[in-house]
């Protein structure tokens, strides 16, 4: 999961103006028309601080002109079901669910959801289905992951449903 020399050169620009506002780079992306800034603090990222450091990358971004063609400039939190791009993001997400990708043609299911139980420079370590199987994947034969957030039980998962064909009795209203 290499990044490109543009990128690269658009981290050094950002992570200082980040830093002065308490805050971490977790991942740049361009793609296409895009440039992507994902940022993150200690205690997540409001609008109003995402909104000042939008406007100083934009103006460091312009000065420094690292993307010769138009781009769209988006800054953003990775949000609670974060992109997993780098050995580090997995290896933040120990003990956590993920849910992987991979490129076509290799071995076994391209779709793996599980438990990240492991991450090095090469690879991760999923723990897979009932039996907890553990699979290692190389950074490389992953096209996306992400981290699975577990929103709980739906509002109406606590109601009865009727059966098919059946009827709920009409409610009754209360007199006065």
């Amino acid at each position: 999961m290499a990044t490109s020399p543009k990128v690269d050169h658009i981290e050094q620009l950002v992570t200082p103006l980040l830093v002065a506002h308490g805050l971490s780079l977790y991942d740049v992306e361009l793609a296409g028309p895009a440039l992507r800034v994902l940022v993150d603090g200690p205690h997540g990222v409001d609008l109003g601080v995402l909104s000042q450091v939008s406007t100083e990358l934009s103006t460091a971004l312009d000065r420094a002109d690292p993307i010769p063609d138009r781009y769209t400039l988006e800054v953003s939190s990775p949000g609670l079901e974060r992109p997993l791009r780098r050995p580090w993001h997995f290896a933040a997400a120990v003990g956590r669910r993920a849910r992987l990708k991979t490129r076509p043609g290799q071995a076994g299911e391209r779709r793996i959801e599980g438990e990240v139980v492991g991450a090095d420079d090469d690879a991760v370590t999923v723990a897979v289905g009932p039996d907890l199987e553990q699979r290692r994947v190389p950074y490389d034969q992953i096209e996306r992951a992400q981290v699975v957030f577990d929103w709980g039980p739906s509002a109406d998962s606590g109601r009865s449903k009727p059966k098919p064909g059946t009827r709920r009795p009409a409610r009754k209203a209360n007199a006065t």
